[in-house]
């Protein structure tokens, strides 16, 4: 083999060791791009954008209420499909949203969310606080768990 062809080689291999590291988003990427996913999500949810919302949930998604019922990733895809609730808004309130990392692979989004629309009750308008977990999957960041805050008393 020519030392044209080892050189090569090397630094094909290098490359491919390396090529993690490179790939390897830094925290403030990492907070930029689930912070933005996470209000592409609401975004799907306003719309009933079942693929859109399909797209970011993990698929062991859960999502806790206030009341303590659990919802999965199915329950929520199928309430857009069959547009259970139809949302005049449903937009974090801006300046809220803060993004935590805990690791390499986990991250948090709190925010104050405001829902105002119509559902099998009737009318509603409401705030209410959550937290998003996300994990990084092989895919990419997958939102896995939610838990979602009582609706807030009126500011007084």
């Amino acid at each position: 083999m020519s030392p044209f062809h080892k050189a090569r080689g090397l630094a094909v291999a290098l490359g491919v060791l390396l090529m993690p590291a490179v790939a390897q988003a830094s925290p403030e990427q990492d907070r930029a791009t689930v912070a933005a996913l996470d209000t592409e999500y609401q975004a799907a949810v306003e719309r009933n954008d079942a693929e859109g919302m399909a797209r970011i949930l993990h698929p062991e998604m859960i999502l806790v209420v206030g009341r303590g019922a659990v919802f999965t990733r199915e329950d929520l895809l199928q309430a857009a499909r069959d547009e259970t609730y139809v949302y005049e808004h449903q937009v974090e309130e801006e300046g809220t949203q803060i993004v935590r990392l805990y690791g390499e692979d986990t991250a948090i989004v709190t925010a104050l969310l405001w829902l105002k629309g119509t559902g099998p009750d009737g009318p509603f308008d409401r705030r209410l606080w959550f937290s998003d977990t996300y994990v990084r999957t092989p895919e990419g960041w997958r939102y896995a768990v939610g838990q979602a805050s009582l609706n807030l008393p009126p500011p007084q």
